[in-house]
């Protein structure tokens, strides 16, 4: 029995093919628990999302900003981008199954001691913070009213955390943080411009994971989201985000506590390197 943590697939169906097939993974023995970006950008979108349904109980899936704007676009919240490659979800016979189980993936799990997120976590947030705040906001798309959430979660405003937030500006904070985040100043304003490696942050900024005294500091946190990050080898941070749709590759890792094997395969380019 294994626990397999995957960066984002972004529709490369083949390529996860592949890649469950180099780890044998096996559905009535492994789990397998994807980072967020399931869907968009590479080919095969409709084929990932069958392909991850079919694994239910074995696969566990993060929401990323992919998969967020996917259920904005079939909303009617949000156009299609020009870059997308949605409609094969969006013109399927079974969408609204598949949008209702997209909904209803989770932002954050912690398993085998690793928190797992898309994005990133604020400095304020320890762990279990990091973890009911992810639940305050499934609650949300699984409610009645995920319609109204959707048409108000676009925004880089409120910036930064504060515990007295309510409504909609506590929502935002948190989706923008799971869901985006790869730059904050050390008191945790949140920067969305910059999608670069970790050496171009703007002036004020550092990536989330390196400012000085995060509450989540020692704790084991696993992410995607930063496909231009670059290798980053730490014993309590695992970026899985290696680029797959951008011509680079798909990579699981196996974890067990602090130990980290890492295997990929390559990817098709099917994009120019971006969000």
């Amino acid at each position: 029995m294994a626990l397999y943590l995957i960066g984002d697939v972004q529709g490369c169906d083949d390529a996860l093919a592949r890649l469950l097939q180099r780890i044998e993974f096996s559905a009535s023995r492994d789990t397998l628990v994807l980072l967020g970006d399931l869907v968009n950008r590479g080919p095969q979108s409709l084929a990932v999302l069958r392909r991850l349904i079919a694994m239910e109980g074995a696969a566990h899936c993060l929401l990323g900003n992919h998969d967020l704007h996917l259920l904005a676009v079939a909303h009617g919240v949000r156009k299609p981008h020009r870059s997308d490659t949605l409609d094969d979800v969006l013109n399927a016979p079974d969408r609204d199954r598949l949008l209702d189980w997209l909904r209803a993936r989770p932002l954050a799990l912690q398993m085998e001691g690793w928190l797992m997120v898309h994005a990133g976590v604020l400095p304020q947030w320890d762990v279990p913070q990091t973890l009911s705040l992810a639940r305050e906001l499934e609650a949300e798309l699984r409610g009645a009213d995920w319609g109204v959430f959707l048409h108000n979660m676009y925004g880089n405003r409120p910036d930064r955390w504060n515990d007295g937030l309510r409504g909609i500006d506590r929502l935002r904070v948190i989706v923008n943080a799971l869901t985006r985040l790869r730059f904050c100043s050390v008191d945790g304003v949140m920067e969305f411009e910059t999608k670069d490696s970790a050496a171009s942050a703007p002036e004020g900024f550092i990536p989330w994971f390196e400012v000085p005294g995060r509450l989540s500091e020692g704790q084991r946190i696993a992410f995607g989201h930063w496909s231009t990050l670059g290798d980053v080898r730490r014993t309590n941070l695992l970026a899985l985000d290696t680029g797959c749709v951008w011509g680079g590759c798909l990579t699981a890792a196996r974890v067990s506590g602090k130990s980290v094997e890492r295997l990929s395969v390559d990817c098709v380019q099917a994009q120019k390197p971006g969000a």
